[in-house]
C-alpha cells in the first residue's frame, strides 16, 4: 500500500471509513464480521481508520476500538467531536456543541471506547458558530500537549475558519466531501490547503455508492438509509446523473478496472496529500477499493475526464438542506 502525508501524519493512501458498519446505510452489520473486515483491511495495508462519536452514537467507536486493539500501535485512528450528544443516553440534541468542556469530555470518552491512550487525529465534526474556532483549536492544543491527542483536524470547515484554527494549532487534515460527483473543494479549499501544508481526507469518495455503477433510478434503499434523504440520490436525479456514471464506466472498461477503482484513482491523482476513506461492509468491495492504488491514470486520461465532467450538471444537492447549513462555516 502506498502512503500519503496529512500534515506530518503518515497514513495509507486509501483509508477505511467505518461509519456505515453501524449506522447511516441501514441496519448495523454483524459485529464479528465487521471486526474481521477491519483487521483484514490492515492486513491489506490500510493504516487509516475513520470513526466518530456521532456514528451510532458511540457504537462505531466501540467497534473500531475492539477491532484495532491488537494492532493499535500500527494504525492511525481518526475520530470526531462537535455534535450535541448526551454522554449518558446517546440522545442527539439540536445543533452543534464545541464548548471546551464538551471537547474534553468527548476526548476522554472516546479514549475509553477506542481502548487507547491517544487519539491520532481529532476532528471538529462540524464548525460550531457559538464557539470561536480559536477556543476550539486552543482546547485541542491543550489535549495535544497532554498527549491525549496527536493531531488536529477539521471537517467541512470554510477557508477562513481553517486559517484561524491553523494559527492557534496546526491543522493536519481537513475532511470534506469530494469525488467525481462533487468537485467544489477544488475552487477555494485546495489552494488554502496547499498554502498551509494541510492534508485532505475526502469522505463519500464513491458518491455514496453511486459511482460504483451498482445503483440506478430503480434501486431502493432500506428505510433507515440516509440516502433516502439526499436530493441528488432521489430517483429522478439518479436517472439524470447516470450520464456521469457512464463516463466513468467507459474509462474503467478501457483501463481494465472497475468504476469504483477509477473514482478512487482519480482522487489519488488530484494531489499528493490526500487519503480518501471509502466505506464498505463487504470484503470483496474492500479488496476492490484498495485495488485502485494500482490503477494509473495518464495526464491525458485526467484531462479528458475533467473535460467530460465539466460538461455535466449534476442534478440535486449533495446533502439535505439542514445538513448543508452546517457546512463551510
Amino acid at each position: 500500500m502506498q502512503t500519503r502525508m496529512l500534515g506530518n501524519l503518515e497514513v495509507s493512501a486509501i483509508g477505511l471509513g467505518c461509519m456505515g458498519m453501524t449506522s447511516a446505510y441501514g441496519p448495523a452489520a454483524e459485529e464479528g464480521a465487521m471486526i474481521a473486515l477491519i483487521r483484514r483491511a490492515h492486513e491489506l495495508g490500510v493504516t487509516h481508520f475513520d470513526t466518530a462519536e456521532a456514528y451510532g452514537p458511540f457504537a462505531n467507536e466501540r467497534l473500531v476500538g475492539q477491532a484495532l486493539a491488537p494492532i493499535r500501535d500500527h494504525v492511525v485512528i481518526a475520530t470526531k467531536f462537535g455534535f450535541n450528544i448526551d454522554p449518558d443516553t446517546g440522545a442527539r440534541g439540536p445543533g452543534t456543541n464545541s464548548q471546551p468542556a464538551q471537547i474534553r469530555r468527548v476526548a476522554e470518552d472516546a479514549l475509553k471506547r477506542l481502548r487507547t491512550d491517544r487519539i491520532d487525529l481529532f476532528y471538529q465534526h462540524r464548525v460550531d458558530p457559538a464557539v470561536p474556532i480559536e477556543d476550539v483549536a486552543g482546547t485541542v492544543k491543550d489535549l495535544i500537549d497532554e498527549g491525549k491527542v496527536l493531531h488536529f483536524g477539521l471537517s467541512e470547515a470554510g477557508v477562513q475558519t481553517i486559517r484561524r484554527a491553523h494559527a492557534v494549532q496546526p491543522v493536519a487534515a481537513v475532511q470534506s466531501e469530494y469525488s467525481l460527483f462533487w468537485r467544489e473543494p477544488e475552487v477555494d479549499l485546495f489552494p488554502v490547503l496547499d498554502e498551509l501544508g494541510i492534508g485532505f481526507v475526502p469522505f463519500t469518495p464513491l458518491g455514496a455508492g453511486f459511482l460504483t455503477g451498482k445503483i440506478d433510478e430503480t434501486t431502493t434503499f432500506d428505510p433507515t438509509d440516509f440516502r433516502n434523504l439526499v436530493p441528488r440520490l432521489a430517483p429522478e436525479a439518479r436517472k439524470a446523473n447516470m450520464v456521469l456514471v457512464e463516463i466513468v464506466k467507459d474509462l474503467a472498461a478501457a483501463k481494465g478496472a472497475t468504476p469504483a477503482q477509477i473514482a478512487l484513482a482519480w482522487l489519488l491523482a488530484q494531489r499528493d496529500a490526500i487519503s480518501p476513506i471509502p466505506g464498505t461492509t463487504k470484503l470483496h468491495r474492500l479488496e476492490e477499493n484498495l485495488g485502485a492504488v494500482a490503477v494509473m491514470l495518464t495526464p491525458t486520461d485526467l484531462v479528458d475526464l475533467s473535460a467530460a465532467l465539466d460538461g455535466i450538471e449534476v442534478q440535486g444537492a449533495r446533502l439535505p438542506e439542514l445538513v448543508l447549513k452546517m457546512s463551510g462555516l
